[in-house]
Formats: structure tokens, C-alpha cells, sequence
């Protein structure tokens, strides 16, 4: 008797728990999300269907003719929020807020939540997390009482539904999309097709009723967004909410963004009575002294757009150990690896080697990008020889490895921050653009013309000793030793 030839019906299909992708073979490795042990077999494979041209909801316009003021943004009464969303709060548009537990992600929805509410524009904040209790002592703290925002503690995607219904909100806040699960899918809260059909339900209520939703989700412990890829195609606005548990600044910087910018960055600064925005929040990185100190250098670092001066800091040590202590904190070791053997091979500094070193940057702020690698190797050297850099000075510059000081983007943004906070001298690479008034530049090509500003540093090809006995005060202007490029003013121009 011949055996029947299973159908494509009967064949089981293989799918992803992570990202949702399917096959029709087990595979080891997903190759959608490059997750491991993921695929798992998920029934038979779904018949094939065609879909029949249907009636349309809307007639087809030419795009001059649609109507923009639909779409026109929103205050949400928090100005460093506005600055990342690129004005505020589109009506329809869905924001994915992603972030460590303990950041402040809850404080500042709730914050906004108060804030963005108003007689004409309700507000609804639905959590999953804690009971309506909890959030009203939080409130409570923070100043975030309003007659105008409702609260709701709810785990069901229908009762969520049944409440825009009921209130008819202008801002949904949703904390967190990983707890409301919805009783007609299979699978725990937080699972992929929970998160799916959670997220896809609130995304058609809010296009539907021209309603602002913010979403909170969870982070994986290497800091990606928790649950499918999928979140975050499907959403409008994705923002990763950044900060040390241990400092007060916290960073909202935009990952995606369908209505403006993704190089901005929003600055808060985290307390007990809540979380507030910081428009100029470079006094958080600098330490106001009357006399300078070795081993302190200051840069200015560009965060998306935003231009924020930052303060580096060495110290060295003699140690007894073989293998001498590296420590950073808010810096890369590996960049500072790098100034390391710089300043050994092309600055002739070798007492760096056999030295206990510690680097670190002031107020929590991370340094990553290279335009701080001037200031990095300056302070190290600063450290090395116990001899203060020239008062309000700043290095701005990327190192090579052959000691050459590249070019940077945005020096002159950098340099214009820099004279706003009243600092008169900056170290920049060659062709920095216009000065700014009252701001003094010293272009430098290399370590050895950088290295000249330490008081006392002999100028390259000056015999061994010349700098000993020299004075230990900063020269005047911050002007370097003989030999060294002139430097140019606010008056010489560009």
C-alpha cells in the first residue's frame, strides 16, 4: 500500500521566540536576530491566502493637497523632552521610552503626564507595575498632581481599551508595555507575541483617535530594548533614556525619530523631588577651583548637537606591584591605553609606565568620542610631571598614533560654548574656523607642540636639562615655549 505524501498543511513550521521570524526547517541560529536556541517549532505551516481588492477608507490625494496642521506638535511642558521629540507631542504618534530599572524613566512620564494635561487635553497614565497607591505617593514628591490626569492600574490589553473608551485621553502613558498582556494570545506578558499584539492594538487606538502614547519598555542587561525588533520599527519615536545610578545627570537621546532629529539630546538631572531639565547643565562636569590643580584638563564634548564642557582628570602614583593599576571611570581604557603609549613614545615621557594610573571624568559624564583625546593625554602628562595646566584653558583634538592632533567635527560650536562659560584659551588642531570674541586658539599638529603649554617644558630640539629650573607659573596669555605656533584671536579671524 503507498504511503501518503504529507501535505505542506501537515508540515510543521519552525518559528523564533525572539524576533518572531519563521521557517520551515529548525535552524540552531535565527538568522533574523542572530539569537541561539531560539527556534522552536510552532505547528503547521499557515495556507497560503490572497487578499481581494476591498474599498478604500480614504480617497488617494496629490501630497500638496494633504492637510500638515493634523500632525502639528504638541507641547509636553518639559523643554528638554521637546528638544528631543523635535518640538513636542504629535497627535497619533506612538514613543517608545527605553531605559535601565532605576533611571528615572517612571518619574519623568509622570512628570510629563501632569504637566502635558490640561482641561481640553486629558491625560491617562495606566501602569503595570505598581498599584495607583504607589504612583500617587510618587506624584506626591514630585509635584505631579493634576486634576486633568487619571490614573489606572491595569495588566489587561481590553480593560486598557475599555479605559481609553471611558476617558477619552489626549496622552496615553503606558508603563510598562511588558506587563499588559492580552487574554486572546498565548504566551506570558513581555513574550514576543504578547508584546506584538499589545503594542500593534495601542498603536491602531492612537491613529485612530489622534492620540499621544508613550510607551515604557524594558532593557536587556546589554542595554538593547527587551522583546521583538519589531517594537521598534512599529512605533514612531524610539528614545533611550542613559545615566549612571550614581550621578545625577541623566541623557534622553533619540535612537529614532519620524518628526525630527536624531542628534539631539536632553539633559536632566535627577533628585529627590523629582527629575527637572538642565538647559545648560556643563556646571554638573566642571569643578570650580581658585588655583589650578595637576592632572586636570578640560575639553568640550559634543553630545548629539549639543555641545557640553567636560572636565578630565589623572592622578599618578609610584607603586611596589609589577604590573601597575589602570583604573578609568567615565572614559574608555582603551582610548586612554592609547594616550599612554603616546605620550611614552612620541612625548618622551616614560615615567608613566612604571606608575599606578587613574583617570576619570567629573559629574558622571562618558567620554567616547575622540575629540577628547587632547585633553586625556594632557592631563595624564600634567600628572606625570605634578605641574598644573594655564587657567581656562581648553583642549579640543583627536590623537593619532603617530602623535599628530587631527581634526574634529564642530570646533567651532565647541569654541563658542567655551567663550560662553567664560574660558579665554583653547588647544585645536590646524584650521579651527572662526574664533569666537575674547577666546585666544593655539593651533597645535602634534603631541610635542601640545606638550609646550605645561610650564617649564622644553621646546622640541632644546637640549636635555633646558627645562629644568624653569618656572613652575602658567605663561602668560597661555602662550607656550619658543618655537611654538602663534596663536590666534577673535581679530585675526578665520
Amino acid at each position: 500500500m503507498a504511503t501518503r505524501k504529507p501535505s505542506a498543511k501537515d508540515r510543521p513550521t519552525y518559528r523564533c521566540t525572539e524576533c518572531g521570524w519563521q521557517t520551515a526547517k529548525w535552524l540552531g541560529r535565527c538568522p533574523e536576530c542572530h539569537a541561539w536556541g531560539t527556534v522552536e517549532e510552532a505547528g503547521g505551516a499557515p495556507a497560503v491566502r490572497t487578499t481581494a481588492p476591498g474599498r478604500v477608507s480614504a480617497a488617494a490625494l496629490p501630497i500638496g493637497q494633504v492637510d500638515g496642521r493634523q500632525a502639528t506638535a504638541r507641547d509636553t511642558g518639559v523643554p528638554e523632552l521637546d528638544r528631543v521629540l523635535g518640538g513636542g507631542l504629535v497627535p497619533g504618534a506612538v514613543i517608545l521610552l527605553a531605559g535601565e530599572p532605576g533611571v528615572g524613566k517612571s518619574t519623568l512620564l509622570l512628570d510629563v503626564a501632569a504637566k502635558a494635561s490640561s482641561e481640553s487635553l486629558r491625560t491617562l497614565y495606566v501602569t503595570g507595575e505598581e498599584s495607583a497607591s504607589q504612583v500617587r505617593l510618587r506624584a506626591d514628591r514630585i509635584g505631579a498632581i493634576s486634576d486633568h490626569l487619571y490614573l489606572a492600574a491595569e495588566t489587561d490589553l481590553s480593560a486598557v481599551l475599555g479605559h481609553l473608551d471611558e476617558v477619552k485621553p489626549s496622552l496615553l502613558v503606558l508603563d510598562s508595555v511588558q506587563t499588559v498582556a492580552s487574554p486572546e494570545i498565548d504566551g506570558a506578558p513581555g513574550g514576543v507575541a504578547q508584546v506584538r499584539e499589545v503594542a500593534g492594538a495601542l498603536i491602531r487606538a492612537s491613529k485612530e483617535r489622534g492620540m499621544s502614547t508613550l510607551l515604557v519598555g524594558h532593557v536587556t542587561k546589554d542595554g538593547s530594548i527587551a522583546g521583538p525588533r519589531l517594537l521598534e520599527h512599529l512605533v514612531d519615536v524610539v528614545l533611550q533614556f542613559e545615566g549612571d545610578r550614581h550621578a545625577r545627570l541623566r541623557l534622553v537621546r533619540g535612537v529614532k525619530n519620524r518628526y525630527g532629529t536624531t542628534d539631539e539630546v536632553g539633559c536632566f538631572e535627577l533628585h529627590d523631588e523629582g527629575i527637572t531639565g538642565l538647559a545648560d547643565p556643563s556646571g554638573l562636569f566642571l569643578t570650580r577651583r581658585d588655583e589650578p590643580v595637576p592632572g586636570t584638563c578640560l575639553t568640550v564634548t559634543l553630545e548629539g548637537r549639543r555641545p557640553l564642557v567636560a572636565e578630565v582628570q589623572a592622578l599618578t602614583v609610584d607603586t611596589q606591584i609589577p604590573s601597575p593599576r589602570r583604573t578609568t571611570s567615565g572614559l574608555e581604557n582603551s582610548r586612554v591605553s592609547m594616550m599612554l603609549a603616546v605620550l611614552e613614545q612620541r612625548g618622551r615621557i616614560s615615567a608613566l609606565g612604571k606608575r599606578d594610573i587613574y583617570t576619570a571624568t567629573v559629574g558622571g559624564v562618558r567620554l567616547t568620542e575622540p575629540a577628547a583625546d587632547l585633553a586625556v593625554a594632557l592631563a595624564l602628562a600634567s600628572a606625570a610631571s605634578d605641574t598644573p595646566l594655564p587657567q581656562n584653558l581648553v583642549a579640543i583634538g583627536e590623537v593619532g598614533l603617530a602623535g599628530e592632533v587631527r581634526r574634529v567635527t564642530g570646533v567651532q560650536r565647541r569654541l563658542a560654548e567655551a567663550a560662553r562659560l567664560g574660558f579665554t584659551h583653547a588647544l585645536v588642531p590646524s584650521d579651527p574656523g572662526k574664533v569666537p570674541p575674547g577666546m585666544r586658539v593655539k593651533e597645535v599638529a602634534d603631541m610635542g607642540e601640545a606638550l609646550r603649554v605645561l610650564p617649564g617644558r622644553a621646546p622640541r630640539g632644546a637640549p636635555k636639562g633646558a627645562s629644568k629650573g624653569a618656572p613652575r607659573s602658567a605663561p602668560e596669555d597661555g602662550a607656550g615655549a619658543e618655537g611654538a605656533r602663534p596663536e590666534r584671536s577673535a581679530a585675526q579671524g578665520a
